[in-house]
């Protein structure tokens, strides 16, 4: 199983200083973040996407994550989310691809729909239309990564003839994609019709709506043929705050958690930590809390944290990936291992998809250039 953290990037006044970080220091402390996480012996880093404040999210993560790639061994380098809606699948799927290689497969995607409706028309889409986009743009992404040459027609984009994405997929398997909702049972769909990985970042939800969409992609995953509904691939968000007691973290988070941009100014952080994945104690109360998910959603593959949202400070941030690393994750990975059935699949990798693909495959086209038409030879002619 892996255990990660994820980043929405937000600029934040710190509550108990009143001091934002500028955007240029937030940038830096999240590429901090990003390798602490490697030194601490966390599996998975990801980063949202967003394109307005209070975020300094990337518009662009394939910039940050090649960055990461640079200066990180073993983790693997993610999204949460890419937006499926709003960006062209082609460019997609050459930036991806190009990463990729950078990063020697230590690539997967989180396809989403965001949180900020007015990203549409900034983009020049309908956010009606927001569920047929994701559909669409995905069906034509999936193609161009498996594809050498693909002709295409659909609604929300231009036709493409004869067209070839470059660089071809790293040995010859696309990055694995993870779908991430947590409200349209669409999505639950549409990851279990293509046999991928499903997301569910259930940091603002009860446990009962997340054990029913988790519940509906594995039945789907099932129906499509891709494997048992308890070998699909399941991925959870999560929130916590630590201390070495739980006194100490209520009363340290407290006047984050009053003042956060998302769910801030709303319930009380009790009620909060009660009806959602939140958890601010020990760590031992961690550890209870999320040793406890399978028992709603089954065997899962991956288990992402925030931990930088809302104001908290660099230094924090650090400290709290030191005792999750040290003293929750490898409790974690030992009790969620115990009972894991057999034939229940681990978090998918690069190198063993690459393994049950047969082995790796230059998926380089080889073709004539063609500055002219952009065409493959076989439709130039």
């Amino acid at each position: 199983m892996q255990f990660g953290i994820f980043t929405v990037g937000d600029v934040t006044p710190d509550p108990t200083t009143g001091r934002a970080p500028t955007e240029h220091e937030r940038i830096k402390a999240t590429v901090a973040i990003a390798r602490k996480a490697e030194e601490v012996g966390l599996d998975v880093f990801a980063t949202g996407e967003h394109h307005n404040p209070p975020f300094a999210a990337p518009a662009n993560p394939t910039v940050l994550l090649a960055h990461i790639a640079a200066q990180t061994e073993r983790l693997v380098l993610s999204t949460a989310t890419t937006l499926i809606t709003t960006n062209d699948p082609v460019r997609i799927a050459e930036d991806y691809a190009y990463l990729q290689h950078l990063a020697d497969g230590r690539v997967d995607l989180m396809m989403g729909r965001g949180n900020t409706g007015p990203v549409y028309p900034w983009f020049g889409k309908d956010i009606r239309e927001g569920l047929d986009l994701a559909i669409e743009n995905y069906a034509l992404l999936h193609r161009l990564w498996r594809e050498d040459v693909v002709s295409w027609e659909g609604k929300h984009r231009t036709p493409l003839q004869g067209f070839t994405s470059t660089p071809r997929p790293l040995d010859g398997v696309a990055p694995f994609v993870w779908h991430g909702s947590i409200r349209s049972p669409q999505i639950a769909e549409q990851a279990a019709y293509y046999g991928d990985g499903f997301f569910h970042n259930n940091i603002f939800w009860p446990i009962t709506h997340t054990k029913q969409m988790v519940a509906l992609y594995r039945r789907r995953f099932e129906h499509y043929g891709h494997g048992a509904a308890d070998q699909a691939i399941v991925g959870l968000g999560g929130q916590v705050f630590m201390r070495k007691s739980s006194q100490e973290a209520k009363r340290e988070f407290r006047p984050y958690f009053d003042n956060a941009p998302v769910y801030g100014h709303g319930p009380s952080m009790e009620d909060f930590t009660e009806q959602t994945p939140l958890t601010v104690g020990s760590p031992q109360e961690v550890i209870d809390r999320y040793a406890t998910m399978r028992e709603h959603v089954g065997d899962y593959q991956r288990q992402l944290f925030l931990m930088d949202h809302a104001g908290l400070p660099l230094k924090t941030v650090l400290e709290q990936l030191d005792l999750l690393g040290e003293e929750v994750v490898p409790v974690l990975r030992k009790e969620l291992a115990v009972g894991r059935p057999a034939h229940v699949p681990e978090a998918p990798t690069h190198a063993a998809r690459v393994a049950a693909a047969g082995g790796p495959s230059d998926s380089t086209v080889y073709a004539p250039a063609d500055d002219v038409t952009g065409a493959s030879p076989e439709v130039a002619r």
